[in-house]
């Protein structure tokens, strides 16, 4: 089984690390994605959804790729695009934390985020919740715990769903108004994205549930 789960790991890593190689450029100059979007034609945001799903595994943050989608698509659409993908990429991590185990998983990790482990299996719903809306522990190593904890997919699924939205929109919102770096509706969307962090700050304040130490 050790064997299958190595095996699994390298193909992922493998095909992963030649994407970022071959087009690294896609995850770190956003406005590059709008040309490259117009290329593909029709296939534009299957292809950019499957990026989606991929990027946060090598350490691209989730925010990079939704304000790429913001300048690609629009706010509505790009929202849309990056919710998807965002949802693919987080359902495959999981399925794989809960295939490779506790233990394999806490090996790649780290030491830090075990008692975040802890806390998943009793307070999954809310844990998962705060930190999909106040993402301050890597997107895939969340992932990964979840699926390695005993937290059932129906609220893992509706937590990271319902926690995405609201950053999904506002950052695909500044993509959109980055073609306007000095416009009012480039500060709007930092004032908004401000007032959302703001927001989840308040609510770890006040919730009784534990979300860190």
């Amino acid at each position: 089984m050790n064997i299958v789960k190595l095996a699994i790991i390298l193909i992922i890593v493998g095909g992963s690390v030649w994407l970022l190689i071959e087009h690294h450029q896609w995850f770190t100059d956003p406005a590059l994605v709008k040309a490259q979007v117009v290329q593909w034609g029709a296939w534009g945001p299957v292809i950019y959804m499957l990026l989606y799903a991929v990027g946060p595994s090598f350490l691209v943050p989730g925010a990079v790729m939704t304000i790429a989608g913001g300048l690609a698509f629009g706010t509505k659409w790009g929202s849309v695009y990056s919710l998807i993908g965002g949802d693919v990429g987080a359902i495959v991590a999981f399925a794989a934390g809960r295939f490779l185990g506790k233990s394999f998983v806490e090996k790649i990790v780290g030491e830090r985020f075990k008692s975040m482990l802890h806390r998943i299996a009793k307070n999954g719903f809310q844990i998962i919740l705060y930190l999909r809306m106040v993402p301050v522990i890597p997107y895939n190593a969340l992932n990964l715990l979840a699926g390695a904890s005993p937290i059932t997919f129906h609220d893992y699924f509706w937590a990271t769903m319902i926690g995405m939205i609201p950053g999904t929109i506002l950052f695909a919102f500044l993509g959109d108004a980055l073609w306007h770096p000095l416009s009012p509706k480039f500060f709007l969307a930092l004032l908004l994205i401000g007032g959302s962090v703001g927001c989840g700050e308040i609510y770890r304040r006040w919730s009784r549930v534990k979300i860190d130490d």
